[in-house]
């Protein structure tokens, strides 16, 4: 019997890890801590690019492990921790050298609310990922709260802002909305249903091809719109839940003539 037990640990030890799609998350956190380093050196251009790549793997990866049959424990457990320093960190400290410093405590407590409030988040994610609605994830994504940072940082040159730090009381605003968002029970769809390799309506592909046309044309500009439109479409999804549940419980409600 004990012969039987030491054999089983010996095979699970020798199971190994799946390549791809864990190479595919140290590329993101990769991302993430390139980010670190170019803040650090005042290159918030390229520390926001770094951002959207990590942003663009971390779908990568996830996607090409369920395709390929290759999702696992280690590889869920490997991406949180990637997703905290790609997506938490980094934009903590990106945000924190362009625009919080001036700020004082405010600024850096603001930072240090973005980590906390993402790690929450992940955490949060990782014992309820069984148990929430597929359709829809409850508090904003950590890599959605990301993106619109890194966006904001290009969407800020591109209307002619001077290189080096800047200082807006919005970035403030922002970075403390993003936070509570993060922990927030505000609704956001998922894209979990959409499947890119079932049939789908001539239109939908025109209309990505336009975007990807619009993208490559303005990618600072569409890309701070896209991120900002997705923010606000939890507030306005989960107002439009409420609604209907309170009108779907008075009808319920309603006394029978």
């Amino acid at each position: 019997m004990l012969d039987d037990d030491i054999g089983s640990v010996k095979k699970a030890k020798h199971k190994g890890v799946y390549l791809l799609p864990n190479l595919l998350t140290s590329a993101s956190l990769f991302g993430g801590f390139y980010s670190i380093v170019a803040a650090f050196d005042g290159n918030f251009e390229f520390a926001a690019i770094a951002i959207l790549i990590s942003g663009v793997l971390d779908c990568l990866d996830g996607r090409i492990a369920r395709l390929t049959g290759t999702t696992s424990k280690f590889g869920m457990e490997y991406d949180s921790l990637s997703d905290l320093v790609a997506f938490g960190l980094a934009p903590a400290v990106l945000v924190f050298t362009w625009a919080l410093r001036p700020y004082g405590r405010y600024g850096w407590l603001a930072a240090f609310l973005f980590v906390v409030c993402g790690a929450l988040r992940l955490a949060r994610f990782n014992v309820q990922v069984s148990s929430v609605e597929s359709k829809n994830f409850k508090g904003l994504p950590i890599p959605a709260a990301a993106l619109l940072i890194a966006t904001t940082v290009l969407f800020f040159y591109y209307v002619g802002g001077a290189g080096g730090t800047t200082k807006h009381l919005t970035i403030l605003a922002l970075v403390y909305v993003l936070a509570f968002l993060m922990v927030s029970n505000v609704r956001y769809y998922s894209f979990k249903e959409l499947n890119l390799s079932k049939r789908r309506s001539f239109g939908l592909l025109v209309a990505s091809v336009f975007l990807l046309v619009l993208i490559a044309a303005e990618p600072q500009l569409v890309l701070f719109i896209l991120a900002f439109a997705y923010v606000l479409s939890g507030p306005v999804l989960t107002l439009f839940l409420m609604r209907r549940a309170s009108k779907t419980k008075g009808s319920h409600s309603a006394p029978e003539e």
